[in-house]
């Protein structure tokens, strides 16, 4: 393990400036209750619907504010990043609005519905490695080598002030919010989210909630120490083996509470979402509702936000969450 290293932190000035920078591009995304999911959990909660998004997931704010600041000069020469998904769908839409040369580096077995979204954005999709983070490690090996601007999936400011413009969103809407609970895959947007809490109101609880079969961020923020654990988790965005320096600094002094997910969870809280919000989530999507009911007794009184992160699921992990529901009843 190697320590967390201290990187210069996102201001909420950052994020307001991101705002104004992505409100010609991105319609403003829904934020809804539900009775019948509030009568369910027992608990009044907002669904922060980030599945609405173009691409069907939050990222493609920060894609946005990142490329629409770059400089001609590396705008020429294009960028090069790594994605389970979402991520890079954000840098291919950002890239065909501003006219940027994008590669995106995926692992073999991604969603192939990820993928096939990245390469009809005009994106060129370079297939490597069985992991994510060895997808990861070749992108950077490829910018060092052709000159590319290498984009992090998390570790960059202007990701993470744009991903936290859902949070300001959120509280615009509900400014009474008191719990915020927000998945954790890199951590740009539960960094985003602690940023935006704790300028308009530092007694709103951030809760991070990530997958026990990928549990490499919460055990970095947990020990506050840069950790490598496998994942092996089907949910995409929570899928990271190691934590990042940059959101790691900022989950240290902003999130209140960090849970583990049991993959059974996460699926059964993709069919609540179509059951209870008629809404497709996938599985990163769904790990807050996963999350709140894990919660529900300590939440009671409480008015909770949760980030519906996307809704790129592909047909097989939804077939599997409704199989397994079916089979749990």
């Amino acid at each position: 393990m190697n320590s967390v290293n201290p990187m210069n932190p996102v201001t909420f000035n950052d994020v307001l400036c991101a705002k104004r920078r992505i409100r010609p591009y991105l319609a403003r995304t829904p934020f809804h209750s539900y009775p019948a999911l509030n009568a369910f959990l027992g608990v009044p909660v907002y669904i922060k619907h980030e599945n609405y998004q173009p691409v069907g997931a939050f990222k493609v704010r920060g894609g946005i504010n990142y490329l629409s600041q770059l400089p001609d000069e590396e705008r020429e020469r294009g960028v090069i990043t790594a994605s389970t998904g979402n991520h890079g769908q954000s840098i291919a839409y950002a890239a065909r609005l501003f006219g940027i040369p994008a590669r995106i580096v995926v692992a073999e077995r991604s969603n192939p519905g990820k993928v096939a979204a990245i390469e009809g954005m005009g994106a060129q999709v370079i297939v490597h490695g069985a992991t994510y983070d060895e997808a990861r490690l070749y992108s950077e090996s490829l910018a060092e080598s052709e000159g590319y601007r290498y984009i992090h999936a998390a570790n960059e400011p202007l990701l993470i002030a744009g991903v936290a413009t859902e949070t300001l969103e959120m509280l615009e809407d509900e400014p009474d919010l008191e719990v915020i609970i927000v998945p954790v895959g890199g951590g740009s947007g539960s960094a985003g989210a602690c940023i935006v809490a704790q300028t308009i109101n530092p007694a709103i609880q951030v809760i991070g909630v990530q997958a026990a079969a990928a549990p490499a961020a919460h055990e970095s923020w947990r020990t506050r120490q840069i950790v490598e654990t496998p994942s092996q988790t089907f949910a995409e965005g929570l899928a990271t083996g190691v934590g990042f320096a940059m959101t790691q600094q900022i989950l240290a002094d902003g999130l209140h509470d960090f849970l583990l997910v049991e993959e059974q969870e996460i699926l059964q809280a993709m069919v609540w979402m179509i059951e209870y919000t008629h809404s497709l989530a996938e599985g990163a999507g769904a790990s807050p509702l996963a999350a709140a009911y894990r919660l529900r007794e300590q939440l009671q009184g409480k008015k909770v936000g949760l980030v519906c992160s996307g809704g790129n699921s592909s047909l097989a992990h939804l077939e599997r969450a409704l199989a397994e529901s079916r089979s749990s009843k």
